[in-house]
């Protein structure tokens, strides 16, 4: 009798080939969900549009493409020649830069939902972030600087605190913002801020970690990466048949290895050159007398010629045994590896990203280059592997930077740390009990 009562559901056996009609359909719907964006404009210049008017669509592309690369090139060698400080400040508006392209994508798709207060929030927690980075910075590197204020000394003393303040207030703003009926949506949005931060902010104060540790760890993976890129569009556009992967159509397999092997030259030998210059591999400091970062030291053995023997094949076939060079250049070959192997992914991943939402770029700042973030999706990924090969292969305890901070301490923690190390020293056997330091 019960059975007789109860609903009949036909149940279709779940295969391999349902589970993927199934998830395709899923895909689609989820796609179709998202609002059309509209195409960026051309922003190409009118002098070049006339200048390369006789031309087909994919030279126009390869000329606007080149003359701007050059000219980007240009203007980078240039903030180099400027200092330490340009360049930052230049890491600092690419950041701003690319977190404004991501967010806009956001504020274009939702717009019709009139989210209260939502790019202001968004601009709100990136002022909030890079206070907490850029003070941690200057806590870090300009301690003496600090020292001889007192209205900085308050707010390095109290730095995470404001910090974490200045954050609460944003969070509920945040909360006080919701709206019936958008919940999700705007949950799905915070989400997509702190998504942004992470990728733009936090990593591009890694590219300014970097920097400190000596302008060549900073340019060479950087001109790695540029290399990379440029090399890998030469052999595609020349010699590209095989396709590499989908989310990039115009990637092929040719494009990818030439640019490889191009790019581990290119780092190898641009590494001989900076590693000659005490202004490409001292560390970057401030100096408090002067007001001025300098790059003044003894260089490391990192950037001391040595000597090196040569496999057997390669002795056998160059006729030589040894081979003098830096051992900076080894480490290079890492680099150099890195942006050409791992670092494309950082672009199929931005590929990806644009491809959920129907666009073909970022924006349309560099005419033929897209956007900001277009150009510098793989130097974010970069960034971050060189700040963990240089904490984890290269850096080691820092005295300068201990004695700075011991100079900030209070005279009573100097004389206990004084009487602590002469201890430890004495113990050692590296100093005698009647010796008077």
């Amino acid at each position: 009798h019960i059975q007789s009562k109860l609903p009949l559901f036909k149940f279709e056996p779940i295969t391999e080939e349902n589970l993927e009609k199934r998830l395709c359909e899923l895909d689609l719907r989820s796609d179709l969900d998202v609002p059309d964006i509209p195409p960026p404009t051309d922003s190409t210049p009118e002098i070049l549009k006339r200048a390369l008017s006789g031309l087909s669509a994919r030279w126009k592309n390869w000329w606007i493409r080149g003359i701007l690369s050059v000219a980007m090139i240009s203007g980078f060698f240039l903030v180099i020649y400027l200092g330490s400080f340009m360049l930052m400040l230049l890491v600092l508006s690419i950041q701003v830069k690319c977190y404004h392209e991501i967010i806009t994508i956001g504020y274009r798709v939702y717009h019709s939902y009139d989210l209260p207060w939502f790019r202001s929030l968004s601009w709100y927690f990136l002022l909030c972030v890079n206070y907490f980075f850029y003070g941690e910075t200057v806590a870090d590197y300009f301690a003496t600087f600090v020292q001889r204020r007192e209205q900085l000394q308050f707010l390095i003393r109290y730095h995470r605190f404001i910090s974490f303040a200045l954050y609460l207030t944003g969070f509920c703003m945040f909360v006080l913002s919701l709206v019936k009926k958008h919940y999700r949506l705007q949950f799905y949005m915070f989400a997509w801020t702190h998504v942004t931060l992470l990728i733009t902010v936090t990593q591009s104060h890694l590219v300014i970690q970097n920097l400190f540790e000596g302008m060549i760890w900073f340019l060479v993976p950087i001109s790695s990466v540029i290399c990379n890129d440029i090399a890998a569009y030469i052999f595609g556009f020349f010699f590209g048949k095989t396709p590499l992967i989908k989310l990039s159509p115009k990637k092929t397999w040719e494009g990818f290895i030439g640019g490889f092997f191009s790019t581990v030259v290119f780092g190898f030998v641009f590494s001989y050159f900076l590693a000659q210059h005490q202004y490409f591999v001292c560390p970057v400091e401030y100096n408090s007398e002067t007001n001025r970062f300098v790059t003044e030291c003894e260089p490391s053995e990192l950037f001391q010629i040595k000597k090196y023997p040569l496999p057997p094949l390669f002795q056998a076939v160059l006729g030589w045994e040894t081979v003098n060079m830096y051992p900076f250049q080894l480490h290079s070959i890492a680099l150099s590896t890195f942006a050409s192997l791992i670092g494309p992914f950082g672009g199929f991943f931005a590929s990806g990203f644009k491809r959920a939402f129907k666009i073909k770029d970022f924006a349309d700042t560099i005419p033929g280059h897209g956007g900001i973030m277009d150009r510098f999706d793989c130097q974010y990924l970069m960034a971050t592997f060189v700040h963990v090969y240089i904490t984890s292969f290269i850096r080691g305890p820092n005295p300068s930077k201990l004695l700075k901070q011991l100079l900030i301490l209070q005279p009573e923690q100097q004389l206990s740390v004084y009487k602590t190390l002469k201890s430890h020293l004495i113990e050692k056997g590296i100093l005698q009990p009647s010796l008077r330091v």
